[in-house]
């Protein structure tokens, strides 16, 4: 699978297309391809308790809904799907 910047613990966003990484401070866009210093986010979309229903929305154990990008660090459910973990 291939990861973005936005998809890193280390990525501030500035606004929707850009920020800041954490660890250097360099200047960033948010969708290009990840560093060799990428460490996975905690999203919805890597939970094994998140069902894609459409484009961008999914269901949260069949129940709330979700978006896939939604960063799901605090959430008590969370589980890494088994190809993250």
């Amino acid at each position: 699978m291939d990861y973005t910047h936005k998809d890193c613990k280390h990525f501030l966003a500035v606004d929707v297309f850009k920020g800041i990484c954490k660890r250097d401070q360099d200047n960033i866009l948010a969708d290009d391809s990840s560093c060799d210093r990428f460490d996975l986010l905690e999203r919805c979309k890597y939970c094994k308790n998140y069902k894609a229903t459409q484009e961008q929305l999914g269901l949260c154990m069949d129940t709330v809904d979700a978006y896939p990008d939604m960063i799901a660090k605090t959430c008590n459910d969370f589980q890494w799907r088994s190809h993250q973990a």
